[in-house]
């Protein structure tokens, strides 16, 4: 059964990269795509914006007037933008993948209220290898992690306006749980000047900002005598659609509910 899906910020390189793969895809029909109102792109075909010729989808404003067209809303806009995407496709009854970063508390509270009506998979990177890393380091922590010094270097291009990534927090995060830990209270964001020893139970972050990197992940678990360093490099944004795409295909099913990559990969019936 094809997947009609429409993608939002579709004129920008994360959207144009999404209408691509979809367009690549067997099973999947681009239906819908979305810009913000003032957009410049309003009204064009949006695989002519995407440069993957006529797709017969003129770029829209809004979401409500094409909820009957789609399945599923892919979201990859900026975090400004998502509360009123949520809202509307709550209201039109859309299920929703929702690859955005830099999100606050409230925002993650109002994907967690959407799901109560409406499906959503909502991951901070939906990159197959990334969310396989995820895996690796939750079974690191458990057999290493009491024992090192754990620190995430991250890395992007330089028009990344979130920091750190929220890839390098979901890491963070998956170390932290695993360790019995809340990363609020043991993360160390960069240091500077006389710092003092180290304390053992902190998670340091280091954010790199530079050029065209796509995304450079790496965590290390550092004790005497060795250390172990699980890293992921990106070096498509393809990476990233293909797994939002694979997840619009899975959402498919399922009426309402919240899910992670890891639900859509089944690595949740692993460790």
């Amino acid at each position: 059964m094809s997947v009609r899906v429409g993608v939002c910020g579709a004129a920008g390189r994360m959207g144009k990269t999404i209408l691509e793969v979809c367009n690549d895809t067997d099973g999947v029909e681009v239906t819908a795509a979305i810009e913000y109102n003032e957009s410049p792109m309003l009204g064009i075909d949006a695989g002519e914006v995407a440069g993957i010729g006529k797709l017969g989808v003129l770029i829209t404003d809004d979401i409500s007037s094409i909820a009957d067209q789609v399945d599923v809303i892919i979201d990859f806009t900026f975090a400004a933008s998502v509360a009123a995407n949520i809202k509307k496709c709550v209201a039109s009854d859309c299920k929703m993948v929702i690859g955005t970063t830099g999100l606050t508390k409230e925002d993650h509270a109002r994907i967690k209220s959407a799901s109560e009506n409406i499906a959503i998979v909502f991951a901070p990177n939906m990159s197959i290898g990334v969310n396989l890393c995820l895996k690796l380091l939750e079974m690191a922590a458990h057999v290493i992690g009491d024992d090192a010094d754990i620190e995430i270097i991250e890395a992007h291009h330089r028009h990344k306006k979130d920091a750190p990534s929220g890839t390098a927090i979901r890491m963070g995060e998956v170390v932290a749980k695993t360790l019995g830990r809340n990363l609020n209270e043991c993360a160390v964001y960069g240091r500077e000047g006389i710092t003092g020893e180290r304390d053992k139970n902190t998670i340091g972050f280091e954010t790199i900002r530079a050029g065209d990197i796509v995304g450079d992940h790496t965590v290390m678990f550092a004790t005497e005598g060795e250390r172990i360093e699980i890293t992921h490099k990106a070096s498509s944004r393809k990476t990233f659609a293909n797994g939002a795409v694979r997840a619009a295909q899975w959402l498919l099913d399922k009426d309402k509910g919240l899910f992670d990559m890891q639900d859509v990969l089944g690595l949740k019936n692993y460790f």
